[in-house]
Parts: structure tokens; C-alpha cells; sequence
């Protein structure tokens, strides 16, 4: 039987829509400023038991700089919403490239959905504090999941205002809280403890590094919105490096300001005590009771930002793998309306739901079972992610002629990939202590597990389809020109490199 032509004009996102600033805006609120400081970061100190956590922040953001200088060198030459899943196509083959969409749905999934746990639970906290209104944490995430499906059907640029007020008004109660915490040493000198280089090679680290790789997921989403964008081959770049910089800056900074404020030797203590009331309380003394209610508020509007800008990089990538018919190609068309990749933003708030309600049905810890597990798990799927497209972009530049040069096209990708895959390692070997359980509980190995079986799910599928569907296989990494290339018939399919 045929395959349906797509339409070309349902097959394309909206562009033009996006600037510099509005992309920006996106990936911050995303990797959310305020809940990864005050629950990120405290829930991390808790959990792990580590102290570099401040440090493992500027490590991570070190590194992510020197992977965005590969990853936008190749953005400049592929515009295409499915970002990491396109960039391993045309680096490492289709097979590849299909088993890591495979790792990015399930991935983002689990970053939009554990977010659900945190802004139910500090949302049911801060109503019954504030107003003595007796609620659960699932209302509140409904309600949440509600206002996001409805969201995530609109006009892109629209929700990018909704998030640029958000974002700038938590960044500077971010920056007035650290000032604070800094101006009141808990030993009446500011100390550095927690910043020093020593920390990178205690135990433990591993996970103090997965904590801050999944606070930085988010600012890869650039080029997830670069076919939005009014000028992707200068946007991307930029914004890909403003978000590195300014997000690690603010966690390093935040993270050791906290130290500070409760003594290095009583972070942990602290974190396990108060948790992601921590920064709240150690400011409270300090400020009047109206600027802590704000920061409060904000920091649920960060959550919500994030759980917003998260479900948008779902909704594409089920757009992107749609439109090239690696999964039902009604994924691949767009609203006529909105230019919102609709059946997407559909299928992710369904599946939302659905975690949502057997996470209620089941009693489980909102904060520690969904909101810190589930979205550290998506931080290890993305670490994976970043892993194999710093190496896709070597092979990516090997196989075309550019004027790149060896750092951009070979030495930082290399240098990237070194840096992640070690990175990868200890944090698959201290999973552990990053869940917080017994080294011997199956959660250690089941969770990695998942990707590898989600990833030899995904190359198996291409190989099928490389054997069914051969026009469907050779569209593979085509974005935008798919739609147009099977309107013209499998010979227009073909690309110059052999990605087999």
C-alpha cells in the first residue's frame, strides 16, 4: 500500500518566529534557574551526600562549552527541530541516529514528566503555608498538566513571552538570594570549600555530576527550535553559548553560595533537614516576608517553565521522527492554525498523564520518587545523547568538505567526547548513590538498562525499515526536505553521504 504524500505545508514548522532572545528564553527556562537551585541543587546535596556539588556545576558547564563548539560548527550546515537525533544520523548512520530518538523520547519524557512531582508537591506546600488550603500534590500537578496540554497547541512565540517574564524575574531573585546567603557566612568568613578542584576525584562524584548534567538539560534545545528561528545559522550559535554560560555561572554560584550561608560541613545536614525549603529558610532571617513569598512563587513558575519548555522538545522530536515516517507520519504535520506540532503535544500530555495518575494511584514520594529520579534518569539519557553527538559531529566533518577547521570539526569534538563518555561512565558505576539506594538494589542497572534496550529498539527499527521501506529509510535525517523529497519520488531521497 502507498505511503500518504505528506503536505509540505503541514510537514514544516512556523518560521521566523523566533529571535535570538525568544530561543534563549526556551532553553533556560528549561534547564529552569530557581528549580535547579532550590531543588536541584539542595535535593542534590541530600541525596548524594556530596559537597562538590557547586563545583561539579562549573565542571559540567566547562564541558558543555567546549561540546556546543562541534554542536553549533554543525548546526550552521543542518537546521532540523530533531536536534541530537538528526546530528548521529548524519554523523553515525541512520541505524544510530533512529536508536538515538529513541534515547531522546524517552529521555525528555522523563525530564517533563518527573518535573510534575516538584511542582505538585511545592505548589500543595505553598498553598497550605501561605493560604491553610489542604490539597495534594497530583491536583496541583493536574491542573499544571492541564494549562500545558492547552499551551503547547498555541503559537510558539507566544509561549516564549509567557517564559522570557518568568525566566528574567527568577534569575534576579536567584541573584539577590546568593548576595544574601553570601553577606552571611554561617562562620563568618566566606569560605571556598566546595568550589575546590579536589572534589572532582572524590567519591561520590559521579553522581554530584549527573545532578548538575541534568540542570544543564535544555540548552541543547536550540537547534531543537532552529527551524522556528529567524536566522538559525547565527541564532543557534548564539544562544547555544549565552545559555551554557549564564546557567552555569548561576548554579555554581547559587549552589556554593548555600554552602556558605550553612558551613561546608553542614550543607548535607542542611539539604537532608530542609530540603528544598533550604534556600528559602537560609534567606528568611535576612529579607522581608514578602520577597520570600515571591521567590516561592517563582520558583513554581520555574517549574512550570520548565515542564512547558520540555513538553515543546518532546512535541518536535515526535514532529521530527513523524514528518520523516520513522514513526506514524500524522505526528509529522503541524496545526494550520498555530503551526504547533499538534498530534505530538497530544501524545506527550497523554502519556504525562498517565505517569501522572499511576504515581498517584501508588503513593509514591512526589518529590524524591518522581521529581528527583525520574528526572535525573532523563539527565543520564541526554548525558548519553550529548556523548554520541559530540562523536557524530567528527564523523560528520569527515565525510564533507568544510572550512571548519581541526578545532571546530575534529580536536574540541573529540576532546568533548573523552570528557562525556567519562563522565557517563562514573555516573552509570554510582547510580547508586545518585538514587539514594543500597548498591545492590536492581534500580542500579534497570534504569541504564532502559536505554541501552530503547536504543537496539531503535537501530532494529531502521533496520526494517532500511529492508521494507527503503524510501522511508533514505529519508532519515532529511527534516524539512523529506516532505518535499517524497513528494518528487525516492531518487530525490537520496543523500550525498553514505549513512547506511
Amino acid at each position: 500500500m502507498p505511503h500518504p504524500k505528506p503536505d509540505p505545508v503541514t510537514a514544516v514548522l512556523a518560521r521566523g518566529r523566533l529571535g535570538i532572545p525568544s530561543v534563549v528564553f526556551f532553553v533556560i527556562a528549561a534547564a529552569a534557574p530557581l528549580t535547579v537551585i532550590a531543588g536541584g541543587a539542595s535535593t542534590g546535596y541530600a541525596v548524594t551526600g556530596v559537597i562538590g556539588i557547586p563545583v561539579s556545576y562549573l565542571v559540567v558547564a566547562t564541558v558543555l562549552a567546549v561540546f556546543a563548539i562541534g554542536y553549533v560548527a554543525m548546526s550552521r550546515r543542518i537546521v532540523n527541530a530533531g536536534a541530537f537525533y538528526t546530528y548521529v544520523t548524519r554523523g553515525l548512520g541512520r541505524p544510530a541516529g533512529v536508536a538515538a530518538a529513541m534515547v531522546a523520547l524517552l529521555a525528555y519524557n522523563a525530564m517533563q514528566i518527573g518535573l510534575y512531582g516538584g511542582f505538585g508537591a511545592v505548589l500543595a506546600q505553598f498553598l497550605q503555608s501561605q493560604y491553610g488550603w489542604r490539597t495534594t500534590w497530583w491536583l496541583c500537578a493536574l491542573i499544571a498538566w492541564a494549562v500545558v496540554a492547552v499551551l503547547g497547541l498555541l503559537r510558539i512565540d507566544l509561549n516564549g513571552k509567557v517564559l522570557a517574564a518568568m525566566l528574567v524575574a527568577e534569575c534576579a531573585v536567584a541573584l539577590v538570594f546568593d548576595t544574601v546567603m553570601i553577606g552571611h557566612p554561617a562562620t563568618g568568613t566566606v569560605t571556598f570549600d566546595t568550589l575546590s578542584p579536589s572534589h572532582i576525584f572524590a567519591a561520590g562524584i559521579g553522581a554530584a555530576l549527573v545532578t548538575a548534567i541534568t540542570g544543564f538539560v535544555g540548552f541543547e534545545g536550540t537547534v531543537v527550535f532552529s527551524e522556528e528561528t529567524k536566522d538559525p545559522r547565527r541564532t543557534v550559535p548564539r544562544a547555544t553559548y549565552i545559555a551554557v554560560v549564564i546557567t552555569g555561572l548561576l548554579y555554581g554560584l547559587s549552589a556554593w553560595a548555600m554552602s556558605v550561608a550553612t558551613g561546608p560541613n553542614r550543607i548535607v545536614e542542611a539539604a537532608r533537614a530542609d530540603g528544598t525549603d533550604l534556600i528559602f529558610n537560609l534567606v528568611a532571617p535576612h529579607l522581608g516576608t514578602s520577597v520570600i513569598t515571591i521567590g516561592r512563587v517563582l520558583f513554581i513558575t520555574s517549574l512550570f517553565a520548565a515542564l512547558l519548555s520540555f513538553h515543546h522538545t518532546v512535541a518536535r522530536y515526535l514532529f521530527a521522527l513523524g514528518r520523516e515516517r520513522v514513526l506514524p507520519a500524522a505526528l509529522g504535520k503541524t496545526s494550520h492554525r498555530t503551526g504547533a506540532p499538534k498530534v505530538g503535544s497530544i501524545i506527550q500530555s497523554v502519556v504525562a498523564v498517565v505517569v501522572l495518575v499511576g504515581y498517584a494511584v501508588a503513593n509514591a514520594d512526589p518529590i524524591v520518587h518522581l521529581f528527583f529520579w525520574v528526572t535525573v534518569t532523563g539527565g543520564l539519557g541526554v548525558l548519553a545523547l550529548m556523548t554520541a553527538t559530540s562523536a557524530a559531529v567528527v564523523g560528520f566533518f569527515a565525510r564533507i568538505r568544510h572550512t571548519e577547521g581541526p578545532w571546530r570539526a575534529v580536536v574540541a569534538p573529540l576532546i568533548a567526547t573523552v570528557a562525556l563518555a567519562a563522565i557517563l561512565a562514573v555516573t552509570v558505576q554510582e547510580f547508586d548513590t545518585l538514587l539514594g539506594v543500597h548498591p545492590h538494589s536492581p534500580l542500579r542497572w534497570l534504569i541504564p538498562a532502559t536505554y541501552a534496550v530503547v536504543a537496539v529498539l531503535g537501530a532494529t527499527w531502521a533496520l526494517i525499515l532500511r529492508a521494507a521501506k527503503p524510501d522511508v529509510y533514505d529519508a532519515i535525517g532529511l527534516g524539512a526536505e523529506s516532505a518535499i523529497a517524497s513528494l518528487r519520488g525516492p531518487a530525490a531521497v537520496r543523500q550525498p553521504a553514505d549513512l547506511s
